[in-house]
């Protein structure tokens, strides 16, 4: 397989590295990328090669994002861990436009039946901050996040209308070192290389967008993908950019490039009027609180694990957590009090991001994040479902008490509970009940916790239940058998699933159960709660 080329205008890691630049954060940038373009997860030997980087150096860079809860290091392989969202939520919460659109997109999507797809510029290629994504046997596959090369999109030449001299030439420098696209993992490479009419191709098609007002793709990317695509203006009377730019895509089977223009072209301009009028009418928020105490608790991890904690790495990474919601330009003033970090080290940590692409300066005093923090890990974290995010959890929690622990959700009919996740002790007698399994809701306490959520609960006599926040099953199910469960809640509080463990009723008394295991039970929910809710801000988190 051919190599990846590196490229310095889509990396940004190239030669002319600022004397200031902060060395390990640069190395712990490249850390994360690398595990974000391999879908999330590598083996220590194999970060050290696609780094390049010394492996004691590897050990620990990934054991400060491990302290970070950034990673998750598992044996010899490390995998992107939830909490890594922080960072490219920063970024779309100061951007707003998910915020603001993403719920019009969605009703686009359920409209049409087709999938939407909101995206920024990113230099020369197009970035998604928004996916509304249909459920079929042959549907879209792009992520939120995911970097695509401009000329092979419909909203490439809507961008690229706004282009100065310099970024074309960027985008052929680009194209003569990349011909085949390889440095964009999220689009099947080209087969043969890019030539001088597929550049005089892109910008025709520039050209018609700038007269049109949209742009299409008939199949580009890969046979049968087709799209169109309006942009998204900025609400500023005075400043008509390209805010975002929003997307119907499709397949042949069910509509032709044509199709789309003469059938969908009218109703995503009417869905963008709207767009625009909310972008319009919306005033800007108040600022959040910024993130509290991470320089203290920096200082407090690097005496707890020593050498093997990367102060400046940890310390430069909070400075991206400092940008949110109404607070989408900070000066380094800003940014140091946010982060509680001295300014000399805050302002090192800013040059270092904007070496990197990462941090722009939209005036000599001021800065801001760019699309590019969503290459931090956001790509394949923002497909992760509640089982994949709560197992690393269960597996910790049953190592803890020694029991079989579970996740289960409540049927569509409300009268089972469904197992999506489990562990089993290494005990001889052992529950171990398989993933996808059914029981009657009533009679389970995963069941019951479940159900002591919904507006049935007094008639159901689980008052007791919602109000103590636990259920304890005493051989109902079958003799021998005691389960205890807790609920595990989204961001608006409703519940969405339950954690349980069960065991041999000669294991752990009822009082046992209460007074030992309860408490692990409801730090596991706890942790699984908050990774949900850092990976559902701005992404739909399947249940199953």
């Amino acid at each position: 397989m051919p190599a990846k080329p590196t490229n310095d205008a889509h990396e940004g890691t190239g030669s002319g590295v600022p004397a200031e630049a902060v060395t390990p954060l640069i190395r712990g940038i490249a850390v994360l990328r690398e595990l974000t373009e391999s879908n999330g997860t590598l083996s220590l030997s194999a970060l050290e090669r696609a780094t390049g980087l010394a492996r004691s150096t590897v050990d620990r860079i990934t054991a400060t994002l491990a302290r970070m809860d950034h990673v998750r290091v598992d044996g010899r392989d490390v995998h992107l861990a939830p909490r890594l969202m922080e960072l490219g939520n920063a970024y779309l919460s100061a951007l707003r436009l998910p915020a603001l659109l993403s719920a019009r997109a969605d009703a686009l999507a359920d409209e049409l039946d087709e999938s939407v797809s909101l995206a920024v510029a990113d230099r020369d290629g197009i970035r998604f901050i928004h996916q509304a994504t249909r459920r079929r046997a042959m549907s879209l596959s792009f992520r939120i996040g995911d970097l695509l090369p401009a000329e092979r999109t419909a909203p490439g030449p809507l961008f690229a209308t706004e282009w100065t001299d310099t970024d074309w030439r960027h985008w052929r420098d680009r194209r003569a070192a990349d011909p085949r696209d390889l440095s964009f993992t999220a689009v099947p490479p080209r087969t043969y290389g890019a030539d001088a009419r597929d550049d005089e191709a892109f910008v025709s098609r520039t050209e018609e967008a700038a007269a049109n007002g949209w742009a299409l793709d008939d199949q580009l990317i890969e046979p049968g993908l087709v799209a169109v695509s309006v942009p998204v203006r900025s609400s500023h009377k005075d400043d008509r950019r390209i805010a975002c730019v929003a997307s119907v895509v499709s397949h042949t089977s069910r509509h032709t490039a044509h199709d789309l223009r003469t059938t969908l072209l009218p109703r995503l301009r009417s869905a963008v009027t709207e767009m625009e009028r909310e972008l319009h009418r919306t005033p800007p928020p108040e600022p959040g609180p910024p993130p509290s105490n991470l320089a203290l608790w920096t200082s407090a991890s690097k005496q707890r694990l020593g050498r093997d904690f990367i102060e400046s790495l940890a310390r430069g990474l909070t400075v991206l957590t400092a940008f949110g919601e109404g607070r989408p330009e900070l000066t380094l003033t800003e940014v140091a009090q946010a982060t509680g970090l001295a300014r000399a080290t805050a302002r090192r940590a800013l040059i270092t991001y904007e070496h990197l692409g990462l941090v722009t300066t939209p005036s000599p005093r001021t800065f801001t994040l760019t699309p590019r923090v969503l290459s931090l890990g956001f790509p394949p974290l923002s497909r992760r479902s509640l089982p994949e995010i709560a197992r690393p959890h269960l597996s910790d929690l049953t190592s803890r008490i020694h029991e079989s622990t579970s996740l289960a959700v409540l049927s569509e009919s409300g009268e089972e509970i469904q197992y999506t996740a489990g562990v089993a002790t290494g005990r001889v007698m052992s529950v171990n009940i398989t993933v996808g399994t059914r029981l009657p809701a009533h009679a389970t306490a995963l069941g019951r916790v479940l159900l002591a959520d919904t507006h049935d609960h007094e008639r159901l006599g689980l008052t007791s239940i919602r109000s103590q926040g636990y259920a304890l099953v005493d051989e109902e199910l079958e003799e021998g058998l005691r389960s205890l469960a807790v609920p595990v809640r989204d961001r608006s509080g409703r519940v969405v699933a339950a954690l349980n463990t069960a065991m041999h009723a000669s294991r752990h008394t009822r009082r046992a159960c209460v007074t030992d295991l309860l408490p692990e039970l409801t730090s596991a929910a706890t942790r699984i709660e908050s990774d949900l809710h850092t990976a559902g801000r701005f992404t739909h988190v399947p249940l199953t």
